[in-house]
């Protein structure tokens, strides 16, 4: 007999939180909208709600950074980490950006599927994939995660990514990570899955730090763990013409 009032409660209660997420984010883009501070009562009469609920909301985002308050007139701006998140998301756009056009012309030279991937929160995140032109096809969805220590990809962002990715890391992976370093690409044969290959090179940015990388995946039998010259030139190539589109630019020897 109870179940009834306890669902409907729950669904009251799914309702509100709803609503709230509404308002808060009518908070965000009338603050981004407008050209200067604004007020409680002016975002409240605007919204239609009350003074008492639009200041709750705003102490919320300005105690998370995500608004800032003029001390001397008390009125609201969009604050810092919208900014920061905002920046992060233009740059990751940016980076895939710069990457696409050299995806297309690494699977027209190689045959093979090409991602592209960038390091997010600390987690190689795939962001786009092209098949291949192979009988056999490998797919890995965007938004798929590759672990650090057994993708090509992952090898890549411990080798030219932040140092703390290295932190805890053994003799044997250290040994290896100084090796890719060395050759500028990494490569993964039978790691992630059996049968499956990977070669993958870094792409930076102007200011030399590493935004992601481009890599070509297939059988096995056609990306060993050592790969070919041709396939090693290739990927390195695509990977710095993406780069170039970041504004990187090649240290002198």
């Amino acid at each position: 007999m109870t179940l009834p009032t306890v669902l409907e409660t729950s669904d009251e209660a799914a309702g509100a939180g709803l609503g709230s997420v509404d308002l808060v984010l009518d908070l965000i883009e009338r603050l981004a909208a407008s050209p200067r501070p604004r007020g409680v009562s002016d975002l409240a009469r605007e919204l239609g709600i009350s003074k008492a609920r639009a200041h709750r909301h705003l102490r919320a985002l300005l105690q998370r950074g995500y608004v800032r308050q003029d001390p001397e007139t008390e009125r609201y701006e969009i604050g810092v980490r919208l900014l920061s998140l905002g920046e992060s998301v233009r740059e990751r756009f940016g980076v895939l950006e710069a990457m696409r056009p050299e995806m297309a012309r690494l699977r027209e030279a190689t045959g093979q599927a090409v991602t592209a991937s960038a390091l997010v929160e600390g987690e190689i995140t795939v962001l786009e994939m092209l098949p291949g032109r192979t009988l056999i096809e490998f797919g890995v969805r965007p938004g798929a995660r590759l672990a650090l220590t057994s993708s090509a990809q992952g090898l890549v962002a411990l080798a030219f990514g932040p140092p703390t990715l290295m932190a805890g890391a053994d003799g044997v992976l250290a040994f290896e990570i100084e090796a890719v370093r060395r050759q500028g690409w990494a490569t993964a044969a039978d790691r992630v899955m059996v049968g499956v290959g990977a070669l993958a090179a870094p792409v930076f940015d102007h200011r030399g730090e590493l935004r992601g990388a481009i890599a070509i995946v297939g059988s096995s039998q056609l990306i060993a763990a050592v790969p070919t010259d041709e396939q090693t030139a290739e990927v390195t190539r695509a990977a710095q013409e993406a780069s170039r589109r970041l504004g990187w630019r090649a240290r002198a020897a």
